[in-house]
C-alpha cells in the first residue's frame, strides 16, 4: 500500500489535470481552483454550446466540431499551467492528516 501511495505522489499533477480537462473544468477542480472549475463547468460549457450552435448555421455544421475541440484544448492548456494549490487547504485533506498522525505515533 505504501508503494502505491508513493507512486501516486510522484505523478505529474499537471498531466492529470490535462487528462481531466476532457470535461472542461475538471482539471481546474483537481488542482483546487474551485471557483474557476465550477465556472468552466457551468457557464463556460453552456456558452461554448451556444456559440457552436449559433455558428453552425454559417459554417454548415463545421463549428459543431471545431468550437468544442478548440474549447477543450484551451481549457486543458489553462489547467496545465494553473498553479497547483494541492495541500494548501489542510481542512480538505483530513484523511491524510489522520494517517500522518497515526504513522507518526508508531515511529
Amino acid at each position: 500500500m505504501k508503494e502505491l501511495l508513493d507512486a501516486w505522489r510522484s505523478v505529474d499533477r499537471n498531466k492529470i489535470a490535462v487528462l481531466l480537462s476532457v470535461i472542461p473544468g475538471a482539471g481546474h477542480l483537481y488542482k483546487h481552483h474551485y471557483l474557476d472549475g465550477l465556472a468552466l463547468l457551468t457557464v463556460g460549457n453552456a456558452m461554448m454550446v451556444f456559440v457552436a450552435l449559433w455558428l453552425a448555421i454559417a459554417t454548415v455544421g463545421l463549428s459543431l466540431v471545431l468550437v468544442p475541440a478548440i474549447w477543450v484544448a484551451c481549457v486543458a492548456y489553462a489547467a496545465y499551467y494553473a498553479e497547483d494549490k494541492h495541500g494548501t487547504h489542510p481542512y480538505l485533506h483530513f484523511r491524510e492528516m489522520r494517517l500522518a498522525t497515526i504513522f507518526n505515533r508508531r515511529k
